[in-house]
């Protein structure tokens, strides 16, 4: 496979990934992070990143707009739910396990 199918079949699955993550707004980023070590967050960092060391100027609130569909305070106010102690309990032991950069 060459590189430039690669990269536009990683894009493809990268924009079915957002696709599918804005279907299912009852999966809470907590959850996601405490199953898969990233959330909605972690992609729009590492969207922002892509875009930094492409010399592009996205911020982390335009990144976050591009991966939640809607300025991040909307999505919040609509979708997220407050964690409970057990998903506060298994985010802090994700933490601890995990190195988690942007």
């Amino acid at each position: 496979m060459d590189d430039q199918t690669r990269i536009e079949l990683e894009a493809a699955a990268f924009r079915r990934l957002v696709e599918h993550l804005r279907e299912h707004t009852e999966v809470q980023n907590i959850d996601l992070m405490n199953l898969a070590g990233f959330c909605r967050n972690c992609l729009s960092k590492w969207y922002q990143a892509a875009a930094d060391d492409k010399g592009l100027d996205i911020d982390y609130e335009q990144a976050r707009e591009i991966v939640y569909g809607m300025p991040y305070a909307d999505w919040k106010k609509q979708y997220q739910r407050e964690a409970t102690p057990a998903q506060q309990a298994a985010f802090a032991e994700t933490l601890q396990n995990a190195e988690h950069k942007p």
